[in-house]
């Protein structure tokens, strides 16, 4: 097995310990155990546990934006933001892929309540390149991209917390594609009537000249 193959073995293994015990609670012994190497070669590879919860949240966004570009490629507007709506319940059906993006957040606050913030600064650039790519799909629309966050978090707690999909408190999912279908009638027959209208005005006017 090559280095970069060891390399990659190593984040995927850094994913799953991350992602159940935390930045704090996972050694890199566990990680190099999981992978089947010596510390001393995981340190060859990675110079340190940070940069190898880096490269592990890097992994946990890319698959994020990588589920979404299938999902909507050659969408925009609002057919896109559906799909990929869809495609992520999908995945966060994946409890490590969810709860590697918790602890992301956890690990953020942690370090930045200690002082330090080298995380942090990772975490937010990773976090915005996500958010702009996700705009520039739905159509560069930016408070329909937040709300498209906003539901994502709102996702994630409910996931995370165990409710069940048959819950009630996935009702508003349903009833927010089902209010903006009828935005969407409303918007075509008033699109509708305004043409009739329209015609009406050209033939009174071609009537009174006549």
């Amino acid at each position: 097995m090559s280095a970069e193959e060891r390399r990659e073995s190593v984040v995927r293994a850094a994913v799953i310990e991350f992602a159940r015990h935390g930045y704090r609670g996972t050694s890199t012994e566990a990680i190099a155990r999981r992978v089947g190497v010596s510390q001393p070669y995981l340190f060859r590879l990675f110079p340190g546990k940070q940069a190898i919860f880096t490269a592990a949240a890097e992994r946990c966004i890319e698959e994020t934006w990588r589920v979404f570009d299938e999902a909507s490629v050659g969408l925009t507007g609002e057919e896109a933001a559906a799909a990929m709506s869809e495609a992520y319940m999908g995945l966060v059906e994946d409890r490590e892929q969810l709860m590697m993006q918790m602890q992301l957040y956890v690990s953020v606050f942690a370090s930045r309540m200690a002082g330090e913030d080298e995380i942090g600064a990772m975490a937010r650039q990773l976090w915005g390149e996500l958010f702009e790519r996700v705009r520039e799909r739905v159509g560069g629309d930016v408070q329909g991209t937040t709300e498209f966050f906003a539901y994502g978090m709102l996702i994630n707690t409910l996931v995370a917390l165990g409710f069940p999909r048959e819950h009630r408190i996935w009702d508003g999912f349903g009833e927010r594609e089902g209010e903006h279908e009828g935005e969407r009638r409303d918007e075509c027959e008033g699109a509708r009537r305004d043409g009739r209208d329209g015609e009406g005005e050209r033939r009174d006017g071609r009537a009174g000249g006549e």
